[in-house]
């Protein structure tokens, strides 16, 4: 393990004043940014969902080092299966024979209501309410989650007013009720911004995964890679992660 571990030596029973925070870490760019923000706020658990997607070996892999980069203990980590999203399908992520687009360069022109297939139906509901389970068990104050604006024109659970609105349902329908609220710390960012905190923040983007189709090498054409790409390219900075040689 790199030596930098000893960096982030947080006391998981400090209670203090820090409230107690859980961080939806698949694992991916945004993500990895969003757990940085949350353990300098809070005393951090870090819960990962696998859903059947194609990468979720590489997911899994990056969730690890990426909560062993910030010393989280085991009793802090959660990993959950939603299987059934794979069963009811209806993604490029998660049925096979819906294969993944791939792009020589982001199609800014694409019509702005579109559903892209690499959609997955309502899945930050599922995510976010496992997490809302897990908050009243360990009296969490706060759920972190690095969904991003920029994202919602394709992914409707992405936007502002979609956490506005499940924060309403976790004050009806939670027994911490206002106590507890999600957080998109990332929401209004660009993701060249994003990737300019994480660096402010020493994120681990070499731990990171954002490729929607391999789990050896990012492929370097689907949507994700080449957001990903642009994203560091225009913040400046060196993309950590190797990509396929035809990039």
């Amino acid at each position: 393990m790199l030596s930098i571990l000893g960096v982030f030596d947080f006391t998981m029973n400090d209670s203090g004043d820090r409230p107690v925070g859980i961080v939806c870490l698949s694992g991916g760019m945004d993500s990895c940014v969003t757990a940085a923000i949350a353990v300098k706020e809070s005393i951090p658990a870090f819960l990962h969902v696998s859903y059947g997607q194609r990468t979720e070996n590489r997911e899994r892999l990056a969730f690890d080092r990426i909560a062993d980069f910030y010393r989280i203990p085991e009793q802090k980590r959660l990993h959950l299966r939603l299987n059934h999203l794979k069963i009811i399908g209806g993604s490029a992520l998660t049925d096979p024979a819906i294969p993944v687009p791939k792009f020589d360069e982001i199609d800014e022109k694409s019509p702005s209501d579109s559903l892209p297939v690499t959609y997955v139906p309502f899945r930050n509901a599922h995510i976010l309410s496992l997490a809302v389970s897990w908050a009243e068990v360990i009296k969490a104050d706060r759920i972190y989650i690095g969904a991003v604006s920029e994202d919602s024109a394709g992914y409707p659970d992405c936007r502002s007013e979609y956490f506005e609105a499940f924060n309403r349902l976790i004050v009806v329908g939670s027994s911490l009720g206002a106590k507890l609220k999600v957080m998109t710390p990332l929401i209004q960012m660009t993701k060249s911004e994003i990737v300019r905190k994480g660096m402010e923040l020493s994120a681990p983007f070499e731990f990171s995964w954002s490729c929607y189709e391999r789990e050896d090498i990012a492929c370097a054409r689907c949507d994700s890679c080449l957001r990903r790409l642009r994203a560091f390219k225009e913040s400046g900075f060196p993309d950590p992660l190797p990509y396929a040689a035809d990039h």
